[in-house]
Formats: structure tokens, C-alpha cells, sequence
């Protein structure tokens, strides 16, 4: 069946942060007296966002509520940070991550939403990310080549869950077997869209992955996306 819309995701697909959110949340622990590295927090991060449920007060995950819990977590819980110093910690984070000088897009990002306009694809974000994601592809200048966004935070769908898959094929008006969506998780962006009838590719910047099919760049998938749509 022949292509008529692409489905992308953002974090470690499209863009990346620089320096990583790691290394970001352990700056603010050492501008406090704590002394970790990236690899360190890292694992607070994860251990946190095992632990916390998808709903807080019924905030939902990745909303500006839900991260005030989650780095409550790390560093009051955690690493002993007092509640009063908590407040100043959320604003510089969350300063950090509206500042889209904090994300970098992948090679191949650019070129990749142009052509993909230029075959006459539609062209969608699926991303589980908070609720500053559209106004952050705005500032990167991507905004105006994608055709909607479809961000966890404000929809209250994460991937892999279905639902958000299929409102991405009614917003784009296409068929599952009409469309491809592209990600660099496993779960959530080769098993969930799967589950739905959509191809997907495994976008593996890393070069990490076993699985298949994937591509190690944003190049080689529009070299696959030219092929699909007869543009070779």
C-alpha cells in the first residue's frame, strides 16, 4: 500500500539535549552540595520514574505538576534536598527545559520534514513529552513542517497506548496501512504502532539496538521514505 503519512517521534529521534537531562538534573544537585554524576543521577531519574504512577492529584505524567512531584522525588527523597530549597530547583529545571537552546536536532532533521512535505505526506509528532512541546518545535523552526502534534502531556495518552496511535491516523486521515511511524524506543514506537496496523522503523542515533528494521540516522530513514513513495 502506498504512503501517504509519516509519524515521528521527538526525543532522541528527532532532537537531543545537550548536555544530556542526566547531566542537566545533576548540575542542579551539585550547585546544592551534592556530588554526582550524570551516570549517578541517572539512575535517581529512572528509579523515580518507575516508581511514580502516571497520574499525581490526578496531574498527568509530564505535566509541570507531575515533574514537581517527580524531582521532589529525587531530591528531597533522595538525595536529603530541604522542601524549602525544592521550589527554586523546579524553576531553574524548568527554565532549562523551555530554553530551546537546551536541544539540538539530529542531522537530517531539517531535510527530512522538507521532503517528506515535498512528497506530499502527512506529517505528524507523536511524542510523550510535557505540554511545552509545540511552542519548543516552534523556536526550533519545525513547527510550520508538521501538520499536527500529538503531545502525551495535553492529549492524557502516552505511547505505546493505541488510542494515541489512532487518533494520529484520524488526524492525518489515512489508513494504519497508509502510514509509518518512526521512534528510537522499542516499545513505544515499534510494538506500539504495530499493534495498530502501522509500519514502524526503529530510529537507533546510538547505534545500540538489535532489532529491526532501523536505521542509524535521520538519512538513511529519508533514503527509505524516498524509496517508499517512488522518489528514487
Amino acid at each position: 500500500m502506498s504512503l501517504k503519512a509519516v509519524f515521528i517521534d521527538v526525543g532522541n529521534t528527532l532532537l537531543y539535549e545537550k548536555p544530556s537531562r542526566f547531566e542537566i538534573y545533576a548540575e542542579r544537585a551539585r550547585s546544592r552540595g551534592f556530588s554526582l554524576d550524570a551516570l549517578e543521577m541517572r539512575k535517581c531519574m529512572l528509579r523515580a520514574h518507575h516508581e511514580l504512577p502516571r497520574e499525581i492529584g490526578g496531574a498527568y505524567r509530564y505535566s509541570d505538576p507531575w515533574f514537581g512531584s517527580y524531582i521532589e522525588r529525587i531530591f528531597h527523597d533522595y538525595l536529603g534536598l530541604v522542601k524549602s530549597d525544592l521550589d527554586p530547583v523546579r524553576e531553574e529545571l524548568f527554565a532549562h527545559f523551555s530554553d530551546p537552546g537546551t536541544f539540538v536536532l539530529h542531522e537530517g532533521a531539517r531535510e527530512l520534514l522538507t521532503e517528506l512535505r515535498e512528497y506530499g505526506l502527512r506529517i505528524g509528532i507523536i511524542s510523550n513529552w510535557s505540554a511545552r512541546l509545540p511552542q519548543l518545535l516552534q523556536d526550533l523552526g519545525v513547527a510550520s513542517q508538521v501538520d499536527f502534534v500529538l503531545c502525551s502531556a495535553i492529549e492524557r495518552l502516552e505511547k505505546p497506548d493505541p488510542l494515541i496511535f489512532l487518533k494520529a491516523l484520524h488526524l492525518a486521515g489515512v489508513r494504519a496501512d497508509e502510514a509509518l511511524h518512526v521512534g528510537d524506543d522499542w516499545e513505544k514506537d515499534m510494538l506500539g504502532p504495530r499493534r495498530v496496523g502501522i509500519r514502524s522503523i526503529l530510529v537507533d542515533h546510538a547505534r545500540e539496538a538489535a532489532h529491526t528494521p532501523r536505521v542509524d540516522n535521520l538519512n538513511e530513514l529519508r533514503e527509505i521514505v524516498a524509496r517508499l513513495t517512488g522518489h528514487v
